[in-house]
């Protein structure tokens, strides 16, 4: 079974997938960009938001997509996958740079994953005070995306939740603003009775 989590920065997305993993130990855990070699690489330039087209961003995404699905969702469908991202997060981000159409960026994201989309998706959601927040509390240096603004990340947010709505993909949607015991709850018995 095949899950992304979801969501923009803060919202808690790894937490979950420590406290899941835990809970089923053959569980695969993986990220977008990221979970390659190749990954790695291509994270490195996205996150240094050093590209001025938001054209060779997307395809970055993609390519980044692609090579994940060849090396680590394909050879363990049989498995539980806990991606830490994956294509809704590069549509909604798409969507919030302007000047693509959502039709166009899931026609993309088939052809990436070779037209297997996640079997679930979760959702993480959160609002102005609580990023406000928890982005204060954190003391990191932000990535380029952080560096676009918390209204921004909203955006994303918004670009995700109307996506998810036009997909055919089972999903859960989490308040970010909740404990995190009562998140985890949720998400287990979601993933228990898909399992199931």
């Amino acid at each position: 079974m095949y899950i992304i989590f979801e969501g923009i920065d803060t919202c808690g997305k790894t937490t979950q997938i420590e406290l899941i993993a835990k809970q089923f130990s053959d569980a695969i855990i993986t990220r977008e960009p990221g979970g390659t070699e190749f990954g790695k690489k291509i994270r490195e330039i996205l996150l240094a938001d050093s590209l001025n087209s938001k054209q060779a961003e997307l395809l970055l995404f993609l390519a980044d997509r692609a090579e994940h699905y060849r090396q680590i969702i394909k050879p363990n469908q049989d498995k539980l996958i806990l991606s830490d991202r994956g294509f809704l997060s590069g549509i909604g981000y798409a969507l919030a740079n302007g000047d693509f159409e959502f039709e166009h960026l899931l026609a993309l994201n088939k052809f990436a994953l070779d037209d297997k989309f996640p079997d679930l998706i979760i959702l993480f959601e959160t609002d102005m005070k609580t990023l406000q927040e928890r982005t204060q509390n954190e003391e990191k240096i932000l990535d380029g995306i952080e560096l676009r603004g918390l209204e921004y990340l909203l955006n994303v947010q918004e670009k995700m939740r109307e996506s998810l709505n036009r997909l055919e993909i089972p999903y859960l949607l989490i308040d970010a603003r909740m404990d995190i015991e009562t998140i985890h709850q949720k998400i287990y018995d979601k993933i228990e009775k898909a399992i199931k």
